[in-house]
């Protein structure tokens, strides 16, 4: 299942990738949050509740998006079994899944235009991760990461 949530500076960006997400790649999508834009609202309480979904099942990806995609990052990432990295640019995404096995990508919805926003999700998606000795042997040595 792929996740997706977000806080008041994200939820712009969020709407257009879950039409993206829908009805260009046909990806199913489960939108965790907020309903409705609510500017008081806090990205932590998105964020732990998106990367929990996420960890119930390898299979699970997510993708989170606040202001600059820091702090929606440094939650994301306090929750065992979560690996996720910030999406810059669609290289980043790409080396995030290949190299670190990334389950979870989160943007900068007030710096990325919707039309960069697209491009680095489905590089996300569509990149597996390399599976190299190299890779899970320092994948293994961050305390919480699940392989």
């Amino acid at each position: 299942m792929l996740y997706i949530a977000s806080d008041h500076a994200g939820y712009q960006l969020k709407k257009h990738l879950v039409t993206f997400l829908n009805n260009t790649l046909k990806i199913p999508v489960k939108d965790l949050g907020p309903e409705k834009f609510d500017e008081d609202d806090d990205y932590p309480d998105f964020a732990l509740t998106t990367a929990k979904k996420v960890t119930e099942s390898k299979t699970n990806i997510g993708i989170l998006i606040c202001g600059s995609g820091n702090g929606i990052c440094l939650a994301a990432n306090k929750v065992n079994g979560v690996r996720a990295i910030l999406g810059y640019n669609i290289e980043a995404a790409e080396f995030g899944r290949k190299h670190n096995d990334a389950n979870m990508l989160c943007l900068a919805g007030r710096v990325l235009s919707d039309e960069h926003a697209t491009a680095i999700v489905k590089k996300f998606l569509e990149t597996e991760f390399t599976n190299d000795e190299r890779h899970v042997r320092r994948l293994k040595k961050i305390p919480g990461a699940v392989i």
